[in-house]
């Protein structure tokens, strides 16, 4: 079912490197695209379809990128790296970009490079009932795609995408204006639709509106990590009306704050790596599609993930 696909193996150059989600983490090759990604999937998702929402294509730092969202649907009918099987159809959400041999076509033979995916598998473990922490944040529907169904390559109007790059922008130096205490100082009102949509990774979910979303994820994680900074991007482009952005850590943190995913503060260094997509209309963010490699970012906390999965699972 991947042939023809943005996962097919065909797309990728002999000198490919993929940096993904833990634990698959890092290697260079087809074969271990193959062995240690495309295998797991494909033997855990029958019929496994690859269903982009969002796919934007654009240069960053002398690079050629593309960066698509959306969801590998199917039948989970065997374990994913240690998650048990439902036996039932499951849409879960991932994220990649890849940046492309210069001059190379979408989905030409040998044009990908470069991969950074995430996969949201703790969104199988709440499906497989075997999550081992506190309650999600919020709930996790099947993240819907963009409202006007117009995300993949949406054209080159350069001045758009000139515009929604400097709104996420706008964004970004907004948040690091919190002080620390009132949620207000981050303006969020000056870049954001009243009624956005904020889809985010499990297990923190997806919320309407800034006060949702404020007690949802953005007052829990600004108390939990106060004293993040953002950088080391490998992409952030445009086209049109959506934006992308990802790094690789994209943030250096401690976790300071209180009771985030039902954890006391560790006073640990983290790092995390994300992904974003924004859709922009009439000036304003409406839509932020998130991924995080939340596995990854627990294990810094010495909180290992599957471990304490592997205890839920056995009982």
């Amino acid at each position: 079912m991947l042939t023809g696909t943005l996962f097919d193996a065909a797309l990728l150059a002999a000198e490919h490197e993929m940096t993904a989600f833990h634990p698959v983490n890092h290697g260079g090759g087809a074969d271990f695209y193959r062995q240690v990604l495309l295998a797991p999937l494909t033997a855990a998702i029958a019929d496994l379809e690859v269903r982009p929402d969002i796919r934007i294509r654009g240069t960053f730092e002398g690079g050629d990128w593309l960066a698509t969202t959306g969801h590998l649907a199917g039948r989970f009918v065997a374990p994913l790296f240690g998650i048990p099987a439902t036996g039932r159809t499951t849409f879960v959400r991932f994220g990649r970009f890849d940046r492309l041999r210069p001059g190379a076509g979408v989905g030409e033979p040998g044009s990908i490079v470069e991969t950074l995916l995430i996969i949201d598998l703790p969104a199988l473990m709440v499906e497989a009932g075997c999550w081992p922490l506190g309650p999600p944040l919020g709930p996790s529907p099947v993240a819907a795609g963009p409202l006007g169904h117009d995300g993949l390559l949406p054209g080159d109007d350069i001045e758009l995408g000139r515009q929604s790059l400097k709104l996420v922008e706008d964004m970004i130096a907004g948040l690091k204006r919190f002080d620390g205490k009132n949620l207000a100082t981050t303006d969020m009102r000056k870049t954001w639709t009243d009624d956005f949509w904020w889809y985010g990774p499990v297990p923190i979910g997806t919320f309407q509106g800034l006060a949702a979303y404020e007690v949802g994820h953005q007052g829990p994680f600004l108390r939990a990590f106060p004293d993040r900074v953002g950088g080391n991007h490998r992409a952030r482009i445009a086209q049109g009306r959506f934006v992308a952005s990802t790094g690789w850590p994209s943030m250096t943190a401690t976790h300071l704050g209180g009771d985030w995913l039902g954890l006391a503060p560790t006073g640990r260094p983290i790092t995390m790596r994300i992904m974003d997509w924004w859709a922009c209309v009439g000036g304003r963010l409406s839509e932020n599609w998130v991924m995080i490699d939340i596995p990854e970012l627990l294990l810094q906390m010495d909180v290992d993930l599957f471990a304490r999965m592997a205890v839920l699972a056995r009982r």
